[in-house]
């Protein structure tokens, strides 16, 4: 089965402020606010939609096509989906920008600052899906260039392709008719809880409403787990608990990688959302998004653990 992952590459940049923002913050001064935070370092990791859904999918042995744009900084980027075997050949190099980047500082209170600069996002990666099997091929549209986002659920529609549409932190840039075209004939929409709601306040639909534009509504609520909403009712999927939860960024991008390869597999939907489970427990165990490591045979004996004898064997 050929996957293709749409969406963002980018680069987390995370800084650590050893105090706390609201000492250095005059209230009577805020209309006018100037301040520096000096940091005690900065860690650069790799991230971005499209990369971790991609990594998580290489952890279980798939070869995903990235499909999005990337700056003249890539270089370390690109060697290390190099080095996880990962194809190369859907991602657009914009030279005259840099790749996407997050800039995080956190104080010891655990408030944040972020700043974004999309880069390259704001460009189109513009990949031709040349002899395509649509029977042989599932792709995800995931948050990243809203041109992008358009155009490929518009192709995958067009060529008969299996798509699941996860709008994520875009909802807020489209408005309701845009939705549900994306929405409109896709295999799945995914959101989690919050990301629902947004959908349909900017949609003004209801789940019912929803699920006529979709066979299947996926919400994902962290340690609630997940639910899978059609027509003929709900199935709940526990979430899987992890040895220990360092950082749950990411854990939306693993559970949706576990999501595609159990439909790679031929899996039923609630068979394929326990393999999303199953790989988001272990992203959590770690700091970054592209940080955990597992073999296959330690996914599989963790679904073993939690969901008994895997749906493969």
């Amino acid at each position: 089965m050929r996957i293709f992952v749409s969406g963002s590459l980018a680069y987390d940049r995370i800084m650590d402020f050893p105090g706390r923002f609201v000492d250095h913050i005059l209230p009577e001064k805020i209309h006018i606010l100037n301040v520096c935070f000096m940091v005690n370092g900065l860690t650069e990791r790799f991230g971005g939609t499209a990369g971790n859904i991609a990594y998580n999918l290489a952890l279980l042995g798939e070869k995903p096509v990235i499909v999005a744009t990337a700056g003249r900084d890539f270089g370390p980027y690109r060697e290390w989906l190099e080095g996880l075997g990962l194809p190369l050949t859907g991602i657009k190099e914009i030279p005259a920008e840099f790749t996407a980047g997050a800039y995080i500082t956190t104080d010891l209170a655990d408030n944040q600052i972020t700043g974004f600069n999309p880069g390259a996002m704001k460009h189109t990666s513009d990949y031709r899906f040349d002899d395509l099997d649509p029977a042989a091929t599932l792709a995800i549209v995931a948050p990243g260039s809203l041109e992008d986002m358009r155009i490929y659920s518009r192709a995958y529609k067009f060529r008969g392709v299996r798509y699941i549409f996860d709008p994520g932190q875009s909802i807020p840039a489209w408005d309701g008719d845009d939705l549900k075209e994306m929405a409109h004939g896709a295999l799945a929409l995914i959101v989690n809880d919050y990301e629902l709601e947004m959908f349909r306040q900017k949609t003004g639909l209801d789940v019912p409403g929803i699920l006529k534009l979709t066979p299947h509504l996926i919400t994902t609520r962290g340690e609630q787990g997940s639910l899978i909403q059609t027509e003929r009712g709900v199935d709940e999927v526990p979430a899987v608990p992890a040895s220990q939860v360092l950082d749950p960024t990411g854990a939306g991008d693993a559970y949706r990688a576990g999501l595609l390869k159990g439909l790679a597999l031929g899996l039923n939907w609630p068979e394929a959302a326990r393999l999303g489970a199953v790989l988001a427990s272990f992203c959590v165990e770690q700091q970054g998004t592209q940080e955990h490591r597992l073999t296959v045979q330690e996914f599989w004996g963790r679904y073993t653990e939690h969901f008994g004898t895997p749906p493969e064997a």
